[in-house]
């Protein structure tokens, strides 16, 4: 019985194994206590037994208290009760034994245990009250307790069973008498358990779509499996004497064979799911174990169920034998196998020496049965299991070898040692499966590995030095050959370094810390790679430690040398790299290194420090290093807390400041993690904390980036949180009176604090303006929530009064924002209305409430989308306010409405408030939506124009989402509302479904054969659409007011005559908005509201809708999916099913929770037997169709056996396969439908990895579909396909199509497809036999594509060993055939797809062998598409071999002699030019720098021969063949314009021949093909951006004079846009270092004339982005050179103008970002030259053009163009700046203040203070905004398309409000300076006059727009609000700067 124990702990473990995984994913709940609940009669009886006279004093006091203990309700004081009563029997003697009192007390006191339900504390005080009896009780107790549970087995209905489980559970859990109890009714227990397993079976089968019933179900079955096992257990020595005994042993053995045939009904009914099926397999081996003890038998009669054979049974008794036989069918499920295995793991014990041969049988059988399992299963959760089960089979294996005491078996030590068959077995498992989409199996699949590890090196025990393994060393090498963008590479390295140490890695690649540094960049990586690299300098710090010993001296060496491998890398790495690469080294590397060693804090600030401050563009230099490791540091609680001055006077102030507005969004973020965070969150914020903190705010409140918003409001809440537990602190240190000083000191703290937050409040709400960006709303409504939350908005005098702060002025601009176009602004302002003060907000003003509730219920019946969602935020805002019915009414008064709201009660609650208000709000709106709706039904034009209904029903929705559908009071009118809701909704459908349901909805075309469809079409088209002609769809039509009947016209026609425009889109987006909205208020009723049902003609659940109004919304819902054609309406539909499937599932009633199998069974049919004429919408993409199937298959719970998803996937892949016979519209309609399914389901996210044992077959029915001669058939198949590839290879990963990133090794594709493998080669070898071209046709194979596409994704793996993975051989042939097609695109296809399957030691084979299939001399057949595909192969596989880290050394391949032999492909010789390009490509990449695949003398033979070649050719030579201008002769030129560059520009000491290189780049400049042209600038360019600061002051060697030359002649003369960008960019680059001379041919040009012409260049090119910039760049390095020269002629000076002008105009808002980019960095260059000199030398008037143009990019909407902008700061002479500022850079608001400041001293000291004043005062005026005012105004007038979609501004970021007080401010400062007394000049007070006037008109005009404005502008007219409330503002500020210039003249 040696073997019990541990099987015990097994299961034990196992549960604890899935408590811990339950406690992972949801939290502990605490147990509830229940008071005693018993029937009446059972009550009484106890009490009356209870009441009984006589006996003993001691059982009289525990009768009384058990008396009491039933007499009250209140649990905990029961609970207390049963406590005194068991200390009360523990206390009684053995005197007092006997009587019938103390039977009545065990017996009340069992019989209430079995009554509790599970986990209710109460059972367990009574479990610890029987405990306790004395032992001379304890057999009476045990008896007393026996008898009720032997009661409850013999008399329980099925209902009852899992109670009763539950209690037999509760006895074996830690409590012996209840074990005791168990033991003595064993037959009775096992018995009722068959029974109750029996009764589950049984019921299981008639829950099919009942699938919460069926979940519960299998929750009971799993329990009663876990009882029976553990009474098994619990009762092993009983079972094994009862066995052993004569009399009673046939009837356990029949019970035990009972067990034993559910438990293998379980495991083989598919059904059930794993968890029972798992539990079942455990229950299964340990049932065997009890019967058979733990020898070498049970490990016999296991082994021969995991084969399935009967023949080692013969040891087994005989009933045991039956039943096992039964489990051993040929036609079992393979999962069987999978939860026997990991049974006899779980129930087996391993922790010692193997009892016999047996054993080690098994321990070997089973991992080799779960690896045939691994090919053969399909399903994600059972790849799940089986990874799960050979974890645990590694683990046994670990503890086999680890318990042997002597040495292990020879045999067995030689199977489980590295290298063996079946280790070889499981490292091709762990390959394959180490990438699996699930994170489970990767996880059990990185476990293996290491245990894997660790096997081998309990098997080779002598070897301790990795270095001398062979195998680990082969295996390390493998691993760090792979690529970094597999997961499973950081895993496995980590287990290296776990078992071996870091220096084991690090000396064998020692850039490794670089490396994955570098690595840190990509999102998907960084965690990977930083747990990677932690246990590398854990292991490495703690490595070197050791090696240095004790000794003290040591440390500092040691250290260093840590440093200099870990901490310097990544320094470098972060001042040196781009931003977005070093993002994700501060969250997940640095604080590891940090916590690690945190002294290396100090060596961090130190090496920064002593680096240069400013960093490349793009990086964020030391500073920005600088504040990342602090900011990990502080947050790491490495450096000590600001209270003692700012974090130990690391950093200076200045620098902070610096870096809380750099340019750069992640320094600013680090830096302000640094103020923010702290280590205590009671730390108290210094005076110079808040100071910074005023400092960052106002220029970073307006961020574009979501990512750095969210994390400025992270971590200004900490902050934040900061200030509210400091305070706590604070105030109650005060409370507590210590110290006076101390306690003044806090009182000031205090005080600051207060200023603090109301500081932030004021700045945060004053920014709330008209027209302010949406960001900056967004921020600022973030942030006010925040104190909100944490502080409340509290008028009342509490600590803070934040309150007081936020006056009316202040809580209108919030509501205002309610308004905005952006949903989240909306909300979050909605959401702070209801924090900030009534009195400020004034809702409950009569007047206003009335004015704001009408405002709602006009923007509901608008026009525009976006309002009625304004709408329903203001309704919602209404809803809590008592007298809103009162306004109601108002308003229906108004309308004229028959309508009466209930009245609200004198003290009602402010949940009934809202109950009521809502339902008045809904009354209302559903009675003028009846009304609409009757008037929609006479005409649906009027209805578009004046009252689309969607409004309406998007209100009703919103207001209901509010409500507490669960505790409503006025049930029946609710009711009654519902019914008429889901009324109305119909009728709204019914009156625009025909314009939805339309062949073509958006141009309203009727081309429908049905005719209600089509009469109601016509109804609508006979409305709008003109006779004979088409306008209707290109010109608004207007209503006529006249025509009609007066109940066909809305009220709003009546006024004025005047008309209404309506054009197609307007009715169509009624209609289509419509639609959405009756479907989501459908979908909300059905989810939100209670259902009213009755089950079994039983239990009545009462609710508000009934099941039938539910089942009619689903088939409405139905009608809709299945029958409309226009995306938005059946897109939408499908929202709203999805709340009604869902809310199917979850529903009571049994007839709704059918319906979604029935629902799918009969649109299933629909499909199968659909035709032309099915009302089923047969569209190219089958419309709504896929969109109803999935919600039907997602609503099913992914823990249930998705048994709907497997039939529908069986049927629809057997619909998708092209059927036998011949192909009909009945065959081809329903094969369309199904491909277009299954594409929905695919893509489908929700299903999960359920989805993927079907991919195979959807690959299948894709790639056959394409043979389909229907193109409809065709084209689903494509869409299917394309769907399948992002499916198995994932969403694409970057910009390169052919990324590793989503590819994935073939053993990996193969395991996880295997049935694909035949598949795809038999279509293969089908489509490669239509391939050969030799009769000169092309030969096309539909799916040739397809297979190429899918092969061409996978890719080899050092990992995949010598032989070919997973046979992949046979597909090799029929890809080099695929390369002889006529086809191009079939034979690069073909070239890239062989790569794959040729290892990377085997390329030198198969190049050589491919390069002998070409012909040594030309002949009269060749077969120059096949001499194609071969070259291109031989280069798609030297690219391979060039690329992979696991090449072979060059040995001699015969590679060089047989290309040496087939030269003459390349020359002249070889009439075709495609296949001389392709050799020529070949001997590219064999010449060029990459490592060769031949030796070096055979390279430098190979580069004479090409340089021939090169010479010989069209490029050198004058002649012009006709080859040269064929068919493929751009392609050939340019590959020998490659060998050209290569000699000449990039590796010219490579190629050492004749003196003919300076010659090869002169031929390429001066080719008449512009594509060779283009190459060769584009190759000078790569040259010189990789060229050194350094470098590029010498002269590179190709340019000589007549490269220059040539340049400068193809500047001024070169015809092709995009070659001559190019030249000119090289010029810029050239002339940025050295002066150069320009010539044209003899001719030396002047620069002026050189100017002259780039600007005309420019200004004539503005169709060319890429040409208009380069020309301006160039030109701007002229200008300034020229100011520089002081050589200024009079053309230069009127050049200057032109330049200026032209600048100016690339920074409007309409340019392309390119060029305004290239205009940022032109005036950041000419800064310090032009814009900053005291010289002025381009005049005033150019000079303040472009400072205005560069504060105009400073406001651009693009962040890089801002950013570009901003750099100018840097160029700023020093002493112009503040020291601050001088030499930094800055973000774009700081630059902008910063520059305007500068601006205005720069007027200052050039003289033109007056001028300056007048030039700003235009600027804040708008000087152009005049005549932009009237064109709009004309435009708005006749421009349709303005109508339904409001346009705004095209910039978002800007914000021209504070851009205006920005200027007015810096005015201010100016008037300041301006002392001159004279009289202005006549010109300037003329122009003074001119700009005052211009003011005073703006104002007039402005404020007279405002006051023609209807009621509350800020809702019905936003925008044109915000408009001419700026334009007021601006020409207000305008007359006071004005007056004020007025004053000091």
């Amino acid at each position: 019985m040696c073997g019990m124990a541990p099987g015990a702990s097994g299961l034990r473990q196992h549960h604890r194994k899935l408590k811990r995984g339950r406690a992972m994913v949801v939290k502990k709940k605490t147990s509830k206590v229940e008071a005693v609940a018993l029937d009446e009669e059972k009550l009484h009886k106890l009490l009356a037994s209870l009441s009984v006279d006589g006996g003993e004093d001691g059982v009289r006091q525990v009768a009384q208290t058990l008396q009491s203990c039933l007499e009250l309700t209140e649990p905990v004081q029961q609970i207390q009760l049963v406590k005194k009563a068991g200390s009360q029997l523990e206390a009684l003697s053995e005197e007092q034994m006997g009587g019938v009192l103390l039977d009545a007390c065990l017996h009340t006191l069992a019989v209430v245990y079995t009554s509790l339900q599970s986990k209710n504390p109460l059972r367990r005080a009574i479990a610890s009250a029987l405990g306790s009896v004395p032992a001379w009780l304890q057999e009476q107790t045990v008896s007393c307790l026996a008898g009720c549970l032997s009661d409850c087995l013999s008399s329980a209905s099925s209902d009852r069973y899992p109670h009763i489980v539950d209690s037999i559970t509760a006895c074996l859990d830690g409590f012996p008498l209840g074990e005791s109890c168990i033991n003595k009714l064993l037959p009775e227990v096992l018995q009722f358990l068959h029974k109750a397993l029996s009764e589950y079976l049984h019921q299981n089968s008639g829950l099919v779509g009942r699938h919460i019933a069926q979940a519960q179900l299998m929750q009971s079955c799993l329990a009663a499996v876990k009882t029976s096992m553990l009474v098994v257990q619990r009762s092993q020595d009983t079972i094994s004497m009862a066995l052993q005994a004569q009399q009673d042993c046939c009837r356990l053995q029949d019970t035990l064979g009972d067990l034993l045939g559910c438990y293998i009904h379980i495991l083989t009914d598919e059904e059930f799911i794993q968890s029972v099926q798992s539990t079942a397999g455990m229950a299964v081996v340990l049932l065997i174990r009890s019967v058979m003890g733990s020898g070498d038998n049970v490990a016999s009669v296991v082994c021969s169920l995991l084969r399935s054979s009967v023949q080692d049974l013969d040891s087994t008794p005989q009933w045991l034998k039956q039943r096992c036989e039964g489990l051993c069918s040929s036609g079992r499920p393979p999962g069987v196998s999978l939860y026997l295995c990991h049974g006899a793991l779980a129930m087996l014990s391993w922790k010692a020496a193997l009892p016999g041969p047996q054993w080690e049988q098994l321990l070997l059988l089973v991992p080799n049965t779960l690896l045939d399992l691994d090919v053969s299963i399909k399903e994600s959760s059972t790849a799940m299991v089986v990874a799960r089960v050979l974890t645990l089979w590694s683990g046994a294996a670990l503890d086999c070898l680890q318990g042997q005491t002597q040495l292990c078996p020879p045999s067995l030590q030689q199977s489980l040692s590295g290298g063996s068959d079946l280790q070889r077995h499981l490292l091709e498992h762990i390959y394959s499966h180490w990438e699996h989409p699930l994170d489970g199996v990767r996880h059990q699949t990185r476990s293996l590995f290491r245990n894997h590890l660790l096997i081998h090196q309990h098997t080779s025990p002598s070897i301790s030095d990795p270095t001398e393994d062979p195998y680990i060393t082969d295996l390390t090498h493998n691993l760090l050959g792979l690529e970094w963008h597999m997961r499973a590479k950081f895993g496995s390295l980590g287990c290296l370094v776990e078992l071996y140490g870091a220096g084991y890695l690090l000396n064998i690649q020692p850039q490794l810390p670089s490396c994955l540094l570098g690595l840190m960049g990509d999102q998907t990586l960084a965690p990977y790679a930083s747990d990677l690299l932690e246990r590398l300098f854990v292991s490495h710090k703690a490595q070197l430690a050791s090696e240095a010993g004790a000794a003290a001296g040591e440390t500092e060496a040691w250290m260093e040398r840590w440093h200099q491998t870990w901490v310097t890398p990544l320094l470098h790495g972060l001042c040196r790299s781009r931003l977005d690469q070093t993002t994700y080294i501060l969250d997940y590397f640095l604080p590891k290194l940090l916590r690690c060693s945190p002294s290396s804090l100090a060596h961090m600030v130190q090496a920064l420090q002593d680096m240069p401050p400013t960093g490349s563009a793009g990086s964020r230099g030391a500073l920005g290093a600088l504040m990342t490791c602090l900011r990990a540091a502080r947050a790491q609680g490495v450096i000590p807390s600001t209270e003692g001055g700012l974090w130990g006077g690391l950093v200076p102030l200045s620098l902070l400041q610096q870096a809380l507005i750099h340019k750069h969004d992640q320094v600013r973020m680090d830096a302000l993690g640094l103020v923010c965070e702290s280590h205590r969150s009671t730390e108290v914020l210094t005076s110079q904390e808040m100071d910074l903190i005023r400092h960052f705010l106002l220029p970073n409140l307006n961020s574009q980036s979501p990512g750095i918003r969210q994390q400025t409001v992270s971590l200004l809440k900490k902050l934040l949180c900061r200030v509210k537990d400091s305070t706590q602190l604070l105030q109650k240190r005060l409370s507590q009176k210590r110290d006076q000083e101390e306690g003044d000191t806090d009182q000031h703290t205090l005080h600051q604090y207060k200023a603090f937050l109301r500081w932030l409040c004021e700045r945060l709400l004053e920014v709330l303006l008209p027209g302010a960006s949406f960001s900056k709303c967004l921020m600022s409504l973030h942030l006010l929530g925040l104190l909100g939350q944490l502080f409340s908005f509290s008028t009342e005098p509490d600590v803070f009064a934040l309150g007081e702060v936020v006056t009316s002025t202040y809580a209108q601009n919030v509501l205002y924002c309610v308004a905005s176009n952006f949903l989240e602004v909306k909300q979050l302002a909605s959401s702070l209305i209801q924090q900030l003060p009534p009195s400020a907000v004034g809702l409950e003003v009569p007047e206003r409430m009335r004015s704001i509730l009408q405002a709602a219920l006009d923007l509901s019946t608008s026009t525009k989308p976006f309002d009625s969602i304004t709408a329903a935020h203001l309704l919602n805002l209404l809803l809590p306010q008592p007298h809103l019915s009162q306004s109601l009414l108002h308003c229906a008064q108004q309308q004229g409405l028959d309508y009466q709201p209930l009245s609200i009660p004198a003290q009602a609650s402010d949940m009934l408030i809202l109950e009521l208000n809502t339902l008045a709000v809904v009354q209302f709106l559903l009675r003028c939506l009846q009304s609409e709706v009757s008037r929609a039904e006479v005409s649906l034009l009027q209805a578009a124009a004046s009252f689309p209904l969607y409004g309406r029903a998007h209100c009703i929705t919103a207001v209901l989402q509010h409500l507490n559908t669960e505790s409503l009071s006025q049930t029946e009118q609710w009711r009654f509302l519902v019914s008429e809701l889901i009324a109305v909704c119909y009728r709204m459908s019914d009156v625009v479904s025909p314009v939805v349901q339309s062949s073509s909805p958006e141009g309203l075309i009727p081309m429908d054969n049905d005719s209600e469809t089509s009469a109601g079409l016509q109804k609508i088209l006979q409305e709008i659409q003109p006779r004979d002609t088409n306008d209707f769809f290109t010109s608004a039509r207007e209503l006529d007011t006249q025509q009609g009947d007066s109940h066909t016209q809305t009220p709003s026609l009546d006024t004025g005559g005047e008309g209404y425009r309506v054009t197609a889109q307007m009715v169509l987006v009624c209609c289509w908005r419509t639609m959405k909205e009756v479907a989501m208020l459908l979908g909300q009723l059905c989810q939100s509201l209670p259902l009213h049902y009755t089950n079994d003609n039983v239990y009545t659940h009462t609710g508000l809708i009934t099941e039938q109004q539910v089942e009619g919304v689903g088939l409405y819902f139905r009608q809709q999916l299945l029958q409309s054609r226009h995306r938005g309406a059946f897109e939408l539909a499908y929202v709203g099913f999805v709340r009604l499937t869902d809310m199917l599932c979850r529903s009571g009633s049994e007839a709704l929770q059918q319906l979604p199998a029935r629902w799918l069974s009969e649109v299933l049919e629909e499909v199968k037997s659909s035709d032309p004429s099915s009302k089923l919408c047969a569209t190219r993409r089958s419309a709504g169709i896929p969109f109803y199937i999935q919600a039907l298959l997602s609503s099913e719970p992914k823990s249930s056996s998705c048994s709907l998803l497997k039939m529908t996937m069986r049927e629809l892949i057997a619909l998708a396969m092209p059927s036998a016979d011949k192909i009909t519209d009945t065959s081809t309609v329903p094969q369309v439908h199904a491909l277009n399914i299954l594409r929905a389901l695919y893509r489908d996210t929700r299903l999960g990895e359920n989805i993927v044992p079907f991919v195979s077959e959807g690959m299948q029915a894709a790639v056959l579909g394409f043979t389909s001669p229907v193109w409809a058939v065709r084209n689903s198949s494509t869409l299917l396909f394309s769907t399948l590839i992002t499916r198995i290879f994932g969403v694409k990963k970057g910009k390169d199509e052919h990324s590793k990133k989503n590819r994935m090794t073939g053993r990996e594709f193969f395991t996880r497809f295997p049935a694909l493998y035949p598949f795809l080669l038999n279509q293969l070898e089908e489509a490669a036999a239509t391939v050969e071209s030799d009769s000169g046709q092309v030969k096309l194979h539909p799916s040739l594509f397809l297979l190429l596409l899918v092969l061409s994704r996978l890719y080899p793996s050092p990992m995949d060993g010598s032989s070919s993975p997973l046979g992949l051989a046979p597909f090799m042939p029929f890809i080099m055939r695929c390369g002889r097609s006529a086809v191009y695109r079939t034979r690069e296809m073909a070239a890239r797809a062989l790569v794959p399957f040729v290892l990377v030691t085997q390329i030198p084979s198969t190049i050589q062998s491919l390069l002998q299939e070409l012909p040594l001399e030309p002949g009269p057949k060749l077969q120059q598409n096949r001499i194609h595909g071969t070259l291109l192969q031989v280069l798609f596989l030297l690219r391979s071999y060039q690329t992979d880290s696991h090449r072979p050394l060059p040995a001699g391949s015969g590679i060089g002699e047989a290309l040496c032999q087939r030269m003459w492909l390349a020359s002249r010789q070889n009439s075709c030019v495609v296949t001389r390009g392709a050799f020529v490509d070949v001997l590219v990449c064999l010449c060029g720098p990459e490592i060769s695949i031949l030796e070096d003398s055979e390279v430098g033979t190979l580069r004479q021969k090409t340089l021939s070649v090169f010479t010989a050719s069209e490029l050198v030579t004058s002649c012009n063949s006709s080859a040269t201008f064929g068919p493929g002769s751009t392609q050939y030129l340019l590959s020998l314009a490659r060998v050209g560059l290569s000699a000449g520009v990039e590796f010219p000491e490579l190629w050492d021949g004749p003196q003919l290189k300076t010659k090869l780049l002169e031929h390429l400049l001066q080719c008449t093909q512009y594509e060779v042209r283009e190459l060769a600038v584009e190759g000078l360019l790569r040259k010189l951006e990789k060229e050194e600061e350094e470098e590029r002051k010498r002269r590179p060697e190709w340019l000589d004079e007549t490269t220059q030359s040539n340049l400068t002649s193809l500047a001024l003369h070169e015809t092709h846009p995009q070659c001559l960008a190019k030249v000119l960019q090289v010029l810029c680059v050239l002339s940025s270092s050295d002066e150069l001379p320009w010539r044209d041919g003899a001719r030396v040009l002047s620069l002026e004339e050189v100017l002259l012409h780039l600007l005309t260049l420019a200004q004539n090119s503005p169709h060319s982005v890429e040409l208009h910039c380069a020309a301006l760049t160039l030109a701007s390095q002229l200008v300034i050179r020229l100011v520089n020269s002081d050589l200024q002629s009079l053309s230069a000076v009127a050049c200057f103008a032109q330049w200026g002008a032209l600048v100016c105009s690339c920074c409007s808002e309409e340019r392309p970002a390119e060029v305004k980019l290239a205009a940022a960095r032109v005036l950041v260059k000419c800064t310090s030259t032009l814009l900053t000199s005291p010289r002025l030398p381009l005049g005033l008037s150019t000079t303040v053009s472009l400072w205005r143009s560069l504060f105009v990019l400073l406001q651009d909407e693009d962040q890089e163009v801002r950013d570009s902008a901003s750099d100018f700061i840097s160029n700023v002479p020093a002493h112009l700046l503040s020291t601050d500022m001088a030499g930094v850079f800055t973000c774009p608001p700081a630059a902008l203040d910063s520059g305007v400041g500068l601006l205005c001293q720069l007027f200052e000291m050039w003289g033109q203070v007056q001028a300056g004043i007048l030039a700003l005062t235009e600027w804040l005026l708008g000087e152009d905004e005049h005549s932009q005012d009237a064109a709009v105004n004309e435009a708005s007038s006749l421009d349709d398309d303005d109508f339904l979609f409001e346009k705004g501004d095209l910039n978002l970021w800007a914000e021209p409000i504070q851009w205006v007080k920005l200027l007015h401010r810096h005015l201010g400062s100016l008037i300041l300076t301006f002392k001159d007394t004279r009289e202005p000049g006549s010109a300037g007070l003329d122009q003074f006059n001119q700009i005052h006037t211009l003011a005073q008109s703006k104002a007039l005009s402005s404020q007279q727009a405002l006051d023609s404005l209807p009621a509350l502008p800020q809702f019905c007219c936003t925008i044109e609000h915000a408009r001419l409330t700026l334009r007021q503002q601006r020409a207000a500020l305008a007359l006071e700067v004005l007056d004020r210039l007025r004053q000091r003249s």
